[in-house]
């Protein structure tokens, strides 16, 4: 059955720089294991499929979000781009201006009313990360220990051990290579550029498990980290993340506390490709 498909780009506004996403429009009907399969195929980070949502009163649409091997529940990059491309295919919200996405984690909405496209960042579990785990990290990253300057276990669907580092350019320092964990291990840092730079913070997403995977930009990473800054006060203004760097990426991240205790989580969405699959 031919089906129709959208490759985009996300968190960038330079083509083939930002995070790419593979989007199946209408993805009902599809069985679970034609979804991982194809996901498979793309060998994207993430690959989703929009559906109708379960309850049309409360969402605009369903999206099914899978890496090459697994569902996820929530993602960030995925969550802007299928917006974006539900939008550029004829998808019109029920409420002009807000996107309501249905996904594992319940409803997302989606803000089109700003300067670029935002997600509100879904509510965040935050505990301490363990002295040992900290420890660990430094030294699988070959950091230097007197550059952490926090760090926490933040879960929002996906699951994330933050080290916050003095500076950007220490988390630019960071190597992985060869690093090994028994389990697979999230790994984000983040760190401040000095005044004036183009960007508030240098963020990397490190995969640490039978080998190594840096992602290029992490929409849910940003938002679990931008829910610890603002649970520990450190969210009063809007900011800006750059993040892919050491890969060849040119990610923009737009971070900003809005009304209600919310925060938005926002990213430019490029469209790349389009056409039709036999799925």
């Amino acid at each position: 059955m031919k089906r129709r498909f959208i490759q985009c780009d996300v968190f960038t506004s330079v083509p083939t720089c930002g995070n790419g996403l593979a989007v199946v429009l209408d993805g009902e009907g599809l069985s679970d294991e034609a979804m991982q399969r194809f996901a498979a195929w793309t060998q994207l980070a993430e690959t989703t499929f929009l559906q109708p949502p379960t309850d049309p009163a409360a969402a605009d649409y369903r999206v099914r979000i899978f890496t090459t091997t697994r569902e996820l529940p929530f993602a960030g990059h995925p969550t802007l781009g299928s917006c974006a491309a539900w939008a550029y295919a004829g998808g019109a919200p029920a409420r002009p201006g807000l996107v309501r996405q249905e996904c594992a984690i319940g409803i997302v909405e989606v803000d089109l009313g700003g300067d670029v496209p935002a997600f509100v960042a879904p509510e965040t579990r935050i505990t301490e990360l363990g002295k040992d785990r900290v420890a660990e990290i430094v030294r699988v990253l070959h950091l230097d220990p007197r550059d952490v300057v926090g760090s926490a276990y933040l879960v929002n669907g996906p699951e994330w051990e933050v080290l916050e580092l003095r500076s950007a350019a220490a988390v630019l320092a960071a190597d992985p290579s060869g690093a090994h964990f028994p389990h697979e291990r999230a790994i984000g840092l983040i760190g401040p550029h000095e005044a004036g730079a183009e960007t508030d913070f240098e963020v990397r997403m490190i995969d640490v498990w039978h080998g190594v995977k840096e992602d290029p930009i992490t929409g849910s990473l940003n938002a679990a980290i931008a829910r610890w800054r603002q649970a520990t006060g450190r969210l009063d203004k809007p900011y800006t993340v750059t993040q892919g760097s050491v890969i060849g990426r040119i990610g923009r991240v737009h971070v900003r506390p809005a009304a209600g205790g919310r925060v938005m989580i926002g990213g430019e969405t490029i469209i790349l490709v389009e056409g039709t699959l036999e799925l």
